[in-house]
């Protein structure tokens, strides 16, 4: 084919090749629609053809990456050739066994996890090293699950005695009172995606044991006024819906012992009128504080169906445009 760069790739154990392939082929046709690469296979041997030198090594260094990981005993499923080629187009030079493989982390008994992109391994890291975190990007990109399975995990091992998950209770400041039902009936819609997170890592029954005990606490942010927090894994949730003074006191409730992570996206704010979100202020306040790390995510990272970081994507076109046209009306 005229204009075409080529190249070609041959492995050795025709088995894992097959699982590199995929059920009919699917993990070559996501590498093929993702990297705009033609793949060809004839045995054991895969030959690529693309118009541009980047499209043609990222694709093989896929190939070549999932086949030595195949090889290593890890188990490769679309899902993780997606997210191998989003770490890939951001780093040539990652490396997936590290990531998939190595750096896999134990929650519970039922549950582990493993980054599946490099900002997910920046966060998790950060997390570790830091006794405060903000998590910020959009939905889908593992910010509180992976938030909730290191507090499951700390609490599994006794590095900290209590795991508290607070988040705003309603968009417009936690006014519960019009809601029917007691307090825990009014807020626990609100705190539903903490609770599904949970159950995803420990036994329900093990769940409600802890809840029961005080172990673990699932509440609106308004509950943690006026409390000092020591030996306990706090995060809160969607925290572009704090205003400053709910974000100040949160911030302020750390004990010793304590570690906080602080989850959010500053594109969907649902705060009533000209109210400011205390995760933006956070942000420029906090910014070169020691001991704090921000973590951003951004499209790429999301880990949802693939069509997710599409639709996000496009709301980002499209609010770009709308504040273009207002910015002409306005002139």
């Amino acid at each position: 084919m005229e204009n075409f760069l080529e190249t070609s790739i041959t492995f050795k154990d025709s088995a894992l090749v097959q699982e590199l392939f995929g059920p009919y082929g699917q993990n070559l046709d996501i590498i093929h629609k993702t990297t705009n690469t033609l793949i060809e296979s004839r045995g054991t041997s895969i030959y690529l053809k693309a118009r541009d030198k980047h499209s043609l090594d990222w694709a093989k260094n896929c190939l070549v990456q999932f086949y030595d990981l195949l090889k290593s005993g890890y188990k490769v499923y679309p899902q993780d050739i997606e997210a191998g080629l989003k770490i890939l187009s951001k780093d040539s030079n990652a490396s997936l066994k590290k990531i998939f493989k190595q750096e896999v982390f134990v929650v519970s008994p039922r549950k582990t996890i493993a980054p599946k992109t490099l900002s997910q391994r920046n966060y998790l890291q950060a997390i570790k090293e830091s006794d405060l975190v903000f998590g910020i990007g959009p939905a889908g990109t593992g910010k509180t699950y992976l938030a909730v399975a290191v507090a499951v995990s700390f609490l599994m091992q006794k590095k900290v005695k209590r795991l508290i998950l607070a988040r705003p209770a309603v968009e417009a400041g936690e006014k519960l009172g019009f809601l029917p039902g007691d307090m825990l009936e009014k807020v626990t819609p609100y705190l539903r995606p903490l609770y599904d997170a949970l159950h995803d890592m420990l036994d329900f029954r093990k769940v409600q044991e802890m809840l029961e005990a005080g172990v673990i606490e699932v509440a609106p942010l308004a509950f943690m006024r006026g409390r000092t927090l020591n030996d306990a894994f706090i995060i809160l949730d969607e925290a572009q819906n704090t205003t400053p003074e709910q974000m100040k006191m949160f911030l302020t409730r750390m004990g010793f012992g304590s570690k906080a992570v602080v989850t959010g996206d500053v594109t969907q704010i649902d705060l009533p009128g000209t109210t400011k979100s205390g995760l933006i202020q956070a942000q420029r306040v906090l910014e070169n504080v020691k001991g704090i790390k921000f973590v951003y995510f951004d499209e790429q990272d999301v880990i949802r169906h693939n069509l997710v970081g599409r639709i996000v994507k496009a709301y980002e076109r499209y609010e770009s445009r709308e504040e273009e046209v207002e910015k002409k009306g306005g002139n």
